[in-house]
């Protein structure tokens, strides 16, 4: 068979409500828009019923199904997606169901407009409470400080395969999600920023830590200048 165009990572952890309709709803988009796309999926570490749910919505279409013994975090599904994974271009798209299959349609038509190889996305509207903005705007301004870039990055992005190297991306946490960013923006790969929707989520709640975790945000971005100082060495060595 010939290599997909693109690929879909979906990492879950303990969605076993969620999955099968997040599932169901993605291969229909993808049946009608992306017909020769696969769909990487990814359980970390669930205890629930979230694996056999996703096998049994994934019966039939290309799909590959991946398993992580333990909770090992988002960044880490998502490298282990990504490793798997057999497109020319990646994306991925939560378990909660709160992104619609259709925002990967507007990140396809703007790289293929703007002729970008990174597509990030932001939220139109997301009601998280005033704490959760001050948080935002606060990484971004450290992001800012510390790695000099101006980060607008919120929700999935598309990339081409080529440019990610899990091996490189050390965090195994949502951390990922800030590196792999700063790392295109820094190298000045061509990119562009879409707006979309960000729907609640289909049941549950989330088990993002986010709002605690400012403080070791802040460490995670220092040590990822200390490491990208050391690599920026190793190159001129």
């Amino acid at each position: 068979m010939s290599r997909p165009e693109l690929s879909v990572v979906i990492f879950a952890f303990n969605e076993e409500d969620n999955i099968a309709p997040v599932l169901t709803e993605l291969r229909q988009w993808l049946s009608s828009s992306e017909p020769s796309a696969e769909i990487v999926f990814v359980d970390d570490g669930s205890a629930d019923g979230t694996f056999a749910e996703a096998a049994k919505a994934l019966s039939g279409a290309p799909h590959q199904l991946l398993r992580h013994e333990s909770n090992r975090g988002i960044g880490a599904a998502l490298k282990t997606g990504v490793r798997a994974a057999e497109g020319t271009w990646v994306t991925f798209l939560p378990a909660d169901g709160q992104i619609a299959p259709t925002a990967i349609g507007t990140l396809r038509d703007a790289a293929a407009r703007e002729r970008s190889d990174v597509v990030f996305s932001v939220y139109d509207h997301r009601d998280d409470g005033f704490h959760r903005k001050i948080l935002s705007a606060g990484v971004r301004a450290l992001i800012l400080l510390i790695h000099g870039v101006h980060m607008q990055s919120d929700g999935p992005y598309l990339f081409r395969h080529s440019l990610f190297e899990p091996d490189q991306l050390v965090p195994d946490t949502f951390f990922l999600n800030f590196e792999f960013p700063i790392r295109m923006l820094d190298a000045h790969v061509p990119a562009t920023v879409v707006t979309i929707e960000c729907r609640p989520r289909r049941s549950g709640h989330s088990k993002s830590t986010r709002l605690k975790r400012i403080y070791g945000v802040a460490q995670d971005l220092l040590e990822l200048r200390v490491r990208r100082a050391k690599e920026s060495h190793g190159r001129r060595a």
